[in-house]
């Protein structure tokens, strides 16, 4: 959400209000009498805590250092807590971590209050955290037999720390008797960033009320790393993997919220970031919900959406036992693939369909072979040379079609006059030319269709492309990020608080490709007399719409147009020859032509229409 600044009125009020409570103090100050007779009631209220934790001995903690704070009482805690009240544990946290990931484990709810990358920063080099400062919640909610209701976040866990080879186990326990207790057990490896995660109770047949559920709920509000919130937001987004393999999503744009079956694994994703929950035991339902956080772009804002989880848990025996993994780390196919086992990199946002099989098959190996010995931005322009050459036949059949046209402009216009009063007349006299000269004025259409999936392909690539953050190349700092040339001393609505450079130039070139395929055609095309205006609105939209993406995209659109100029020029100056075109579209409409079974209906049904006309 969106931090608010303190205005004039408000520094007042804060400071009238301290004032009132300095003088509220002061007014109240205990007596020498009563401050003795304080004293003397804790030391009376210690010895009593005291006694009671000497008649219960704690099970033992390993040798390794955990920070211990006092936050409560025992005797507030027992008395809240009931059954679970059997450790003298008080909060504190203990450190698991290897050389890519830092977690802290609250005793206070068994939870993960800190997940930090330790081999990332965000766009401002502050340090990666997927979890801080209350951020995240992690809880089982359930009713005892004697109808108490347990949240165990609030329940005090007692560490254990050892290890196994290289591997690092803790044990969380919140006990009710010495072998009646619940466990989180974690387990962190070298160099990974899946955390082994086992839930399970011993003990507790006789606690768990039978008929009610064992809820488990998991609450995130997803931090900040993009320098552009609403565009890092666009990519944040809760993704959830069901039993049979399926992957669904909650809405990327708007609150949310579903209520699924069968769900093997949870993804809370921050852009290039991602929070996994896994299970072995599938949950049967599980309650989804997204709420959006970003309501416009701000350098102030830090969250940019809320997740929340609840799933109800089986027991077995009366117990709980569920085999599951954290996954914290990059949203990256390199990383990701080390756990097909999980199937967590579905949770990469490669777009659907046809176009998501050529952005993970395809373009992806084959950018992640050109960066592995050329600069990231190099790589880029080279992918791009690649991609348009391969399209360039289907270029030529656009570029071929056009010609067409444009030589059978002249006879078209001549029709366009001579039946000016009888539109269904000049349509269907256009057609029979187009029938005799062999021309289709849908075969430009054609190979436009054709591109569209390596378009698509190429759109949701750019943007989602981890091998791409935080790259630079010429005067872009993150060619996953906008690239900035000028900084604005105000925010322009839907265009931002800055200028970059390649949305302009992709621009530009758009504008000149347009000029060269469609301006000419614009002006004189019958029915067609806004068309000429998304000549200039397409490159208008570029400009407004790309500012704020990344500026990898921007370099892909302007080499690409770039490049189809250039091809277009060499197809016009080298291959193709109007006057060859014109003999050929001569010598067709001189040949006899049968009509197929479609030409022959259109033509009836033209010819129906025109007679109820003249009956009319």
């Amino acid at each position: 959400m969106e931090e608010k600044k303190l205005d004039l009125n408000s520094i007042i009020g804060f400071v009238l209000i301290f004032g009132i409570l300095l003088f509220w103090f002061y007014q109240n100050q205990p007596t020498p009498e009563e401050i003795e007779a304080q004293k003397a009631q804790i030391e009376q209220q210690q010895e009593a805590e005291n006694a009671t934790e000497a008649e219960v001995s704690p099970a033992a903690v390993d040798s390794q250092p955990v920070n211990l704070q006092d936050s409560t009482s025992l005797a507030d805690y027992r008395n809240a807590m009931g059954e679970f009240s059997f450790t003298s544990v008080s909060e504190g946290v203990t450190v698991l971590e290897n050389d890519v990931l830092y977690l802290e484990i609250n005793n206070k709810g068994g939870q993960i209050t800190e997940a930090r990358l330790k081999e990332f920063i965000t766009y401002d080099s502050i340090p990666v955290y997927l979890v801080k400062d209350g951020n995240a919640t992690f809880n089982l909610n359930f009713m005892t037999r004697n109808n108490r209701v347990i949240n165990t976040k609030d329940l005090f866990f007692e560490p254990s720390l050892s290890s196994s080879g290289e591997n690092q186990l803790l044990s969380m326990k919140a006990k009710v008797g010495p072998q009646q207790f619940l466990e989180y057990r974690y387990e962190i490896k070298p160099g990974e960033y899946l955390v082994g995660f086992t839930l399970r109770s011993q003990g507790l047949n006789n606690i768990f009320n039978n008929s009610q559920a064992v809820n488990l709920n998991w609450r995130l509000k997803g931090i900040r790393h993009n320098k552009s919130i609403q565009y890092g937001n666009r990519y944040t987004r809760l993704t959830y993997n069901h039993e049979d393999g399926k992957v669904s999503k909650l809405s990327e744009t708007s609150d949310d919220e579903e209520t699924e079956t069968d769900i093997k694994w949870l993804s809370y994703r921050q852009h290039f970031f991602s929070s996994i929950l896994t299970t072995n035991t599938p949950f049967e339902t599980a309650e989804l919900t997204s709420k959006n956080l970003v309501e416009e772009e701000s350098k102030e804002a830090r969250f940019t959406k809320e997740y929340s989880t609840t799933a109800p848990l089986q027991l077995e025996g009366g117990e709980l036992s569920y085999a599951m993994n954290w996954y914290y780390g990059p949203t990256d196919i390199d990383v990701l693939e080390k756990y097909k086992d999980l199937g967590l990199v579905e949770s990469i946002p490669y777009g659907w369909g046809i176009f998501g099989w050529i952005n993970r098959h395809i373009f992806t190996p084959f950018y992640g072979f050109l960066s592995s010995f050329l600069p990231f931005g190099i790589a880029i322009v080279v992918m791009t040379i690649i991609v348009r050459l391969l399209m360039s036949p289907v270029t030529y059949k656009s570029y071929l079609s056009q010609a067409k046209m444009k030589v059978l402009k002249p006879e078209i216009t001549e029709l366009g006059e001579k039946y000016k009063d009888n539109a269904m007349k000049k349509q269907q006299e256009t057609m029979k030319l187009y029938n005799k000269a062999g021309v289709s004025p849908m075969s430009g259409c054609v190979p436009a269709l054709l591109q569209l999936p390596i378009f698509y392909a190429l759109f949701m690539f750019f943007p989602t492309s981890f091998a791409l953050r935080q790259k630079s190349f010429l005067w872009a700092e993150d060619l996953s990020s906008y690239d900035t040339i000028a900084q604005l001393p105000f925010s322009i609505p839907f265009y931002g608080d800055h200028v970059s450079l390649f949305p302009i130039l992709a621009s530009i070139a758009i504008f000149i490709y347009m000029m060269m395929t469609t301006g000419q055609n614009m002006q004189t095309q019958p029915g067609m007399p806004n068309m000429k205006f998304i000549m200039y609105l397409s490159p208008l939209m570029m400009l407004f719409f790309f500012n704020n993406y990344a500026s990898g995209l921007s370099l892909y659109y302007f080499v690409s147009n770039l490049i189809t100029i250039f091809i277009m020029l060499a197809i016009k100056r080298f291959i193709l020859d109007e006057e060859k075109i014109h003999a050929q579209i001569q010598l067709n409409k001189a040949k006899p032509k049968k009509e197929n079974r479609f030409q022959k209906k259109m033509r009836e049904m033209m010819e129906q229409a025109e007679q109820q006309k003249k009956n009319k």
